[in-house]
């Protein structure tokens, strides 16, 4: 049985607070913890009114001091937007309270639009900095050395394991490089998934952290009792996608009776190609679809996204997943 974890947007529905989102998410690590999940990840986007997950490392403090075994990590940081120092010190703090239990995934997208990359007032070139970073944010983990100057304290010596999150190349390369594990966001940027997995996986260098090349994709599922509900949960996620080719960024919507209504056949033909990794349907359909894209991609990790107006249906899509995937 392939490992399942959760990536949670700490979705703000239409009519909610993030208060209520992040109460939903605290339900959720606690839900997928008892289902077997392996571990739960929030992921840092600004000035979305959809997502409540901006502080990120506040998030995951959160949702670890909830629970007691799940792994609880970022997927991920977005590493431009801070000092490597700042982050090691949040994640050796997050490491010294829940050892064990703490992943530290890491993006070079600024997880927004411009105007807010000005104010987080960081460099628009911090970017080209992202090798470096990784680098030094994975020394300020590390052991001290003798006569290190500036150490991350929480931090040193925790040793946080650090993935590399990317949806090109160049992530799959740069993990090959430092033999960390690679992630790839595939449940809504899909183009070079196979190619991105063939280059990590044929450039890996072993490193103390991992001996050999582990890849984890991201997959869109909506699970419920029939096809046709689960099909009817997913377009509160196609409409979200559409408005986003639109450049709104509403809180996530109701779900509709009739999708084609909402969109044009242009954003209909973007959207589903954005969504291309997703699984929607009853609990065989789900299991068949996941069996598939195992086979297709030889990923050793699946991390599920599941957005629904709903929380009881989030909740319910990720308890047939669990045991559509056991029954395997």
């Amino acid at each position: 049985m392939i490992p399942l974890s959760v990536l949670d947007l700490v979705p703000i529905p239409a009519g909610g607070t993030p208060r209520d989102a992040l109460r939903n998410s605290l339900e959720l690590a606690q839900h997928v913890e008892r289902l077997g999940y392996r571990r739960i990840w929030v992921a840092e986007h600004h000035n979305f009114p959809s997502i409540a997950s901006a502080a990120t490392s506040l998030v995951i403090g959160y949702l670890a001091g909830g629970t007691s075994t799940i792994r609880v990590g970022a997927g991920g940081i977005m590493l431009p937007n801070h000092s490597p120092l700042v982050i090691a010190e949040q994640f050796g703090t997050l490491a010294e309270l829940y050892p064990g239990r703490i992943d530290l995934g890491l993006g070079r997208a600024p997880g927004t639009d411009p105007a807010t990359v000005r104010a987080l007032r960081r460099d628009p070139m911090a970017a080209e900095r992202f090798p470096q970073d990784v680098q030094e944010l994975q020394a300020l983990l590390g052991p001290v050395l003798p006569g290190q100057q500036v150490q991350a304290i929480p931090g040193a010596g925790t040793e946080v394991p650090l993935w590399i999150l990317g949806s090109s190349l160049f992530g799959a390369s740069l993990a090959a490089a430092l033999g960390l594990p690679y992630a790839f966001a595939s449940h809504f940027a899909p183009d070079a998934l196979h190619q991105a997995l063939a280059v990590y996986r044929q450039n890996f260098h072993p490193s103390p952290q991992q001996a050999e090349p582990y890849t984890m994709m991201g997959v869109n599922v909506v699970a419920a009792d029939t096809d046709a509900q689960a099909r009817r949960l997913f377009t509160t996620m196609q409409q979200s996608f559409t408005n986003i080719q639109r450049g709104v960024r509403d809180a996530y919507p109701e779900p509709v009776d009739d999708i084609d209504s909402y969109w044009t056949p242009q954003e209909k033909i973007r959207v589903e190609h954005m969504l291309r990794y997703s699984v929607v349907g009853g609990p065989e359909t789900v299991r068949k679809g996941l069996a598939e894209i195992v086979a297709d991609t030889g990923v050793d990790e699946l991390i599920v996204v599941t957005v629904t107006h709903d929380h009881a249906a989030r909740l319910r899509s990720y308890e047939i997943l669990a045991e559509a995937v056991r029954d395997q």
